[in-house]
């Protein structure tokens, strides 16, 4: 007679059969997104997966190859577990304690908010079992990077009051890619819980340095062209406001934040050579600037990006097509001689709009190779070649586009409007001064220097104290 096969990810064994915990097979409690794509992640690192489930016949879809059994079957055939559900939830654990004694909880929740709750979500479950090993970590991984596979290199961090718990889940971790950091014991699981609640924390300084460079010129051309053309001239080009003067700003800012992408690098060489050694650690403020030029260079394009749309649309405003329909009427109806052709212009013209183009081009490689998943694909002299030397080139290429928009009007004083420079003028000083920096670092005398400091050659101090050495380990 046919029997009806039970379904082989659901287990048929008896809760309260004993059973001896796999090494081998990790267990995860909860079956939502972050359930789900770490099963999957541990499936493809070559764990077994078991998941404990409430409703283990109805629980939705799950990573092929992982089981499916009740909480407290799950909990017996496992010594690592993960909590993936969320603090509301955790009074089942309490329930379950004598299942989860002598295991390892791997802690994974977060809050909505800071101080939501008196005491740390770890230290709430360890109270609430208190015969397991609780571990809080893992909680800064979202469930896309799991998804993505996007975990190579990414630090993660775990505290825990047992150092052979934190140990497990610390090489279960490293054989994920990621990069594992010991912050002490479960006291510090409140400050590891409101890890992922900082917003845009690396990317504060380059945004307010950006937005405070965008409202400085934005009311510095304000004031130079709208403002200047109401008082001298009597004329209302408020319109502009809009476009032109948001077409000016983005290329100014984007060109200066692009050049604070590469001054800290050009400091931290000058103080190298300065002090004779890498040994010293460099200022605080100057760790911090290079800490986020990855976040200013992103936030250049950005404003790069801006800056190509709004130059697309220009021919399609209403100013411009009305200001060439009435240079037209009135060639026709004068019958004035057509424009003589200005070979001068027409080179300047297609050098500044060729030198933009490929600039532009520049900025989105680099844009491209800082993403995770494109960086990661290149070896270290790939993408030190890229982001420095094609960085550089992009920077130079993208001055020469400024200085070439104002090859003529440098020396005219109709430029300097109530004796104020353009704010193209004044975008290109950061941008020139890095470059001449650089180029005194390319000179062979210097790069010389350079590149045995860097490679652990010290110059002895006046007093004597030390001697030349040369550092081994690079």
């Amino acid at each position: 007679m046919y029997q009806e096969k039970k379904p082989e990810s659901v287990s048929t064994r008896p809760l309260g059969a004993a059973a001896v915990p796999d090494p081998g097979l990790l267990c995860i409690f909860g079956t939502g997104d972050l359930g789900r794509s770490l099963g999957l992640r541990l499936l493809q690192s070559g764990y077994r997966v078991v998941y404990g489930s409430r409703r283990p016949h109805s629980c939705g879809p799950l990573p092929e190859g992982a089981q499916v059994m009740s909480h407290a079957a799950a909990a017996q055939s496992a010594s690592l577990i993960f909590i993936c559900v969320h603090r509301e939830h955790y009074g089942f654990l309490e329930t379950m304690a004598p299942h989860l004694e002598g295991k390892v909880l791997v802690d994974l929740s977060n809050n909505l908010k800071k101080g939501l709750y008196p005491e740390a979500n770890a230290a709430y479950l360890q109270r609430l079992v208190p015969g397991a090993a609780v571990v809080k970590g893992l909680n800064t991984l979202s469930a896309w990077a799991l998804q993505n596979g996007l975990l190579a290199g990414k630090q993660v961090y775990l505290c825990g009051n047992s150092a052979e718990a934190k140990q497990a889940v610390g090489e279960m971790a490293t054989k994920l890619g990621l990069t594992v950091l010991d912050r002490g014991t479960l006291s510090a699981a409140r400050e590891l819980e409101d890890f992922p609640l900082r917003l845009f924390k690396e990317w504060r300084l380059p945004l307010c340095i950006a937005l405070g460079l965008m409202a400085f010129f934005f009311f510095y051309l304000l004031i130079r062209d709208v403002i200047y053309a109401a008082v001298e001239t009597d004329k209302d080009i408020s319109y502009r406001i809009t476009i032109s003067l948001g077409n000016k700003v983005f290329p100014i800012v984007s060109l200066i934040m692009l050049s604070l992408c590469y001054l800290p690098g050009v400091i931290a060489a000058f103080l190298q050579l300065y002090r004779g050694t890498k040994y010293r650690r460099f200022p605080d403020w100057l760790d911090r600037w290079m800490q986020c030029r990855k976040q200013m260079g992103l936030v250049a394009l950005g404003l790069a990006f801006l800056h190509a749309i709004y130059t697309f649309i220009i021919p399609i405003r209403y100013a411009v097509r009305h200001k060439l329909i009435s240079t037209v009427v009135v060639e026709l109806t004068n019958k004035t001689p057509p424009f003589v052709f200005d070979n001068t212009e027409a080179w300047g013209t297609d050098s500044f709009y060729m030198l933009g183009i490929l600039g532009f081009f520049l900025y989105v490689l680099l844009g491209l190779t800082s993403l995770p998943s494109v960086g990661g694909t290149l070896s270290w002299r790939e993408f030190s070649f890229i982001q420095s030397k094609l960085g550089h080139l992009t920077l130079f290429i993208c001055t020469a586009h400024g200085y070439i928009y104002g090859w003529n009007k440098f020396l005219k004083p109709s430029t300097y409007k109530w004796y104020t420079p353009p704010g193209y003028m004044l975008c290109l000083i950061v941008p020139s001064v890095v470059l001449v920096l650089k180029f005194l670092i390319l000179l062979p005398c210097v790069d010389r220097t350079l590149t045995r400091i860097r490679q652990g050659w010290e110059r002895t101090p006046p007093d004597g104290e030390t001697v030349m050495t040369k550092e081994t380990n690079l």
